[in-house]
């Protein structure tokens, strides 16, 4: 995974020229090579990262269990999870829960070094990897969910089912483990003399670890985000064009939901996976690029890559507060045990009922979108 080994890819200057005087490993032809090697100290930005990663991780891993917690809780306390669109919503907070739980980990490792042991570096580096890319999965099987209600509503009555909603799950949780087994075979405990215990891709030779960051690199960019973002425009302006066909009252305040929802997935996602894609065209290409250029990248990296993680923290709360069913939900459970809001509360959606009532919605379209 390419996040906790940007700490360790490059070994400092000191650390290789306390090897170059050990005449025990002077003559190893693992050092022995054929090109010139350029040194490329990353000291600044590994303290950049210590300093700027952990706080945004242990942030994120707070909001995350704080924002899907909630959700699951109004989903147990008030849902139908027997419900299609119900069954993805828990799908898609389990696996941010699954996400947001390998974050303190890897904040701690950041501060210091892996003090978890071998067993817990290959489960924690595989749940990281499968809570977010089945985030992502997720997020797009609920938006083309929608796009079925919606523009093909009477094709989606008759098989929007359960079984539907299980087998696609099933579907994507079993691509997510599938796209974690790099982490399973490669990472492992290391020891090194400058920066401690490590948690690292090892065991095989450099070129297969290379190459298979490679694969990651564009797998990550291609099928975790680019098919996604394709489905989910394709999606929400199918969406778009079939409520402008309607008469709907409330299709305006529809519209501008979802190019809310396509505009802040474009903004967290975009930059994370740019940054990937020319990570991976630097590693393909025979001359790497300059160490200016390595630097800017990883100082990029650790911005887009935690701007991204905020998403997958937020994202169930988003897709669901949005609505009207779930802020009732909200309500129902905020007055039970806050007495002291119930009036405040009561007012508020005595008003939105009589504004609903003034303007009822003409087609079921609109359902869709109060209810997630």
């Amino acid at each position: 995974m390419d996040d906790t080994s940007d700490l360790d890819n490059l070994l400092d200057i000191e650390y290789l020229l306390g090897l170059y005087n050990q005449s025990e490993n002077t003559t190893d032809p693992a050092y022995v090579v054929e090109h010139s090697v350029k040194f490329c100290s990353k000291s600044d930005v590994n303290k950049f990262g210590a300093q700027f990663v952990p706080a945004f991780y242990f942030a994120t891993f707070v909001l995350g269990y704080l924002g899907n917690g909630l959700v699951l809780v109004i989903l147990f306390k008030y849902e139908e999870l027997r419900n299609v669109t119900n069954i993805f919503l828990l799908n898609l907070v389990l696996s941010n829960l699954i996400f947001a739980s390998s974050l303190p980990f890897w904040g701690t490792y950041h501060l210091s070094e892996w003090i978890f042991g071998g067993f817990m570096c290959k489960v924690v580096s595989s749940a990281y990897l499968i809570g977010y890319n089945s985030s992502i999965l997720f997020l797009t099987l609920m938006t083309l969910d929608r796009y079925l209600a919606v523009v093909h509503a009477i094709a989606a009555a008759k098989n929007r089912k359960k079984a539907y909603a299980v087998v696609a799950s099933v579907v994507v949780w079993l691509v997510s483990v599938a796209a974690s087994m790099k982490e399973i075979v490669l990472r492992n405990v290391t020891e090194n003399k400058l920066h401690g215990i490590l948690c690292e891709e090892t065991g095989y030779s450099q070129e297969v670890i290379e190459r298979g960051r490679l694969v990651s690199l564009y797998l990550q960019f291609s099928v975790f985000f680019l098919i996604p973002l394709c489905l989910i425009l394709f999606c929400y302006v199918s969406i778009t064009v079939r409520i402008l066909a309607t008469r709907m009252k409330e299709k305006c305040h529809t519209i501008k939901l979802i190019f809310v929802i396509i505009f802040t997935f474009f903004v967290f996602w975009t930059p994370y996976n740019i940054v990937c894609l020319l990570r991976a065209v630097r590693l393909s290409r025979a001359d790497d690029g300059s160490c200016e250029d390595w630097v800017s990248l990883d100082y990029s990296l650790y911005v887009t890559r935690n701007v991204a993680y905020f998403y997958c923290g937020i994202s169930p709360v988003f897709y669901t507060f949005v609505g009207k069913k779930f802020q009732s939900h909200f309500r129902r459970l905020v007055c039970r045990h806050v007495p002291c809001l119930k009036r405040r509360l009561s007012l508020s959606s005595q008003s939105s009922r009589t504004t609903s009532q003034k303007y009822p919605a003409s087609t079921n379209q609109a359902s869709v979108f109060s209810h997630v």
